[in-house]
């Protein structure tokens, strides 16, 4: 009976990678940069804040989604292709393997860097695949904020107009619309979601009030909440 028991999981362990490798085939790309991207906006967040190893624990997790991704090469799914797939994790081998040396020797920033430009070229593939979702829209979203993080900056040394900050405001408050229209049920209505859009969109609304009042104490910290929505809304979401 024993023996028999062996035989049986020798030939379980035998079939495993097979099982494995057929279910990686039966899952598209978009399965497969869902489950990298979490550990990328998680390794990222510990990166830009000196937590090294929670970054590599986090860094190991998306190599392993990694690895998965590599198993689709010549095998791409609409709309993305072949090339472009291929070309995606070239580039993330080479980005991993910079932040991974970066974390080794201490360099949260530069680690940050490396995987910041491999969350980039995944949104890109996306964009140029005309795949739109809620991580593409929560992802640009820094951008619109440092224009408004500008205009704060500009309006506290009166070097721009309260207009210039009412305006940046629209943006991000009309960015922030775009997400939450992007955001599919189930994460539209969590709490969570709910809490950091609506608290973001009321507080871009905020400070152009306090801009056109001549309040820049309270411009400047407008601009401070705002800029902790945006972080942990592309920490969660992104």
């Amino acid at each position: 009976m024993l023996r028999r028991a062996i035989i049986l999981s020798l030939a379980l362990s035998c079939l495993a990678p097979a099982v494995r490798l057929r279910a990686a085939e039966s899952m598209d790309v978009a399965v497969f940069m869902q489950s990298a991207m979490p550990s990328l906006r998680a390794a990222a967040s510990y990166a830009r804040t000196g937590n090294v190893g929670l970054a590599q624990i986090e860094l190991d997790d998306t190599r392993r989604a990694w690895a998965r991704l590599g198993l689709l090469t010549g095998r791409a799914t609409a709309p993305y292709s072949d090339k472009s797939l291929a070309e995606l994790i070239a580039g993330g081998n080479d980005r991993l393997s910079q932040a991974d040396a970066a974390l080794a020797a201490g360099d949260g920033t530069r680690a940050a860097a490396a995987i910041a430009e491999l969350r980039r070229s995944l949104h890109a593939l996306r964009r140029d695949a005309g795949v739109i979702e809620l991580s593409d829209c929560v992802f640009d979203l820094p951008t619109v904020m440092d224009r408004l993080r500008n205009a704060a900056t500009g309006f506290a040394s009166a070097k721009v107009e309260a207009t210039e900050v009412v305006q940046a405001g629209i943006a991000l408050r009309e960015r922030l619309a775009r997400c939450d229209g992007l955001a599919p049920p189930d994460i539209a209505t969590q709490p969570e979601f709910r809490r950091l859009i609506d608290g973001a969109s009321a507080s871009a609304q905020e400070i152009g009030r306090a801009a056109r009042e001549g309040d820049a104490g309270l411009v400047h910290r407008y601009e401070i909440e705002l800029q902790s929505f945006i972080n942990l809304l592309d920490f969660r979401f992104g």
